[in-house]
């Protein structure tokens, strides 16, 4: 299997099902990979990308601190597959261990732990979604966009 390094883009919400979706974009294809989610999950992956301490350990901090108690670290998550409709991870350790996880919880523990999240290239061709080439300022606009909208901004005036 080949693998390439993904950026974690963010956590989008589908309307009108209001569904989370983490959005992986491919470093060197130009492919995003959708991932459905749950809220707790697009939750835990939202505090770790702001860079957020709770003041008591969530569960991924926690087990995170489990694996560091046992003297390893978080070397690199992967998105391995995809079975029926349910994507695949694996957590790898510094001791050489391989864990099998959910994609969401293993890329909530990537972001805390500060390293490389990546994806079967293949998995990324047959599943991911073409991205187009936008310039670098409009991408940076449209990101602060989407962390400054609310629903509010879309009600019309009485």
């Amino acid at each position: 299997m080949a693998y390439v390094s993904v950026e974690v883009v963010g956590v989008r919400i589908e309307l009108p099902a209001n569904q989370p979706i983490l959005l992986l974009k491919a470093l060197y294809l130009p492919r995003y990979l959708p991932i459905w989610i749950g809220t707790a999950e697009a939750n835990a992956i939202g505090i770790a990308q702001r860079g957020l301490t709770p003041p008591r350990p969530l569960s991924h901090h926690l087990m995170l601190d489990i694996l560091e108690s046992y003297g390893a670290e978080l070397t690199e998550v992967v998105i391995t597959g995809k079975e029926n409709h349910t994507f695949l991870a694996e957590l790898h350790t510094s001791d050489g261990k391989t864990i099998s996880a959910r994609p969401s919880d293993a890329v909530a523990l990537a972001l805390i732990a500060e390293c490389p999240v990546l994806a079967d290239e293949q998995l990324i061709q047959e599943n991911g979604i073409e991205a187009p080439e936008a310039d670098e300022e409009e991408v940076a606009q449209f990101r602060d966009f989407l962390d400054h909208v609310s629903p509010e901004d879309f009600e019309g005036e009485s």
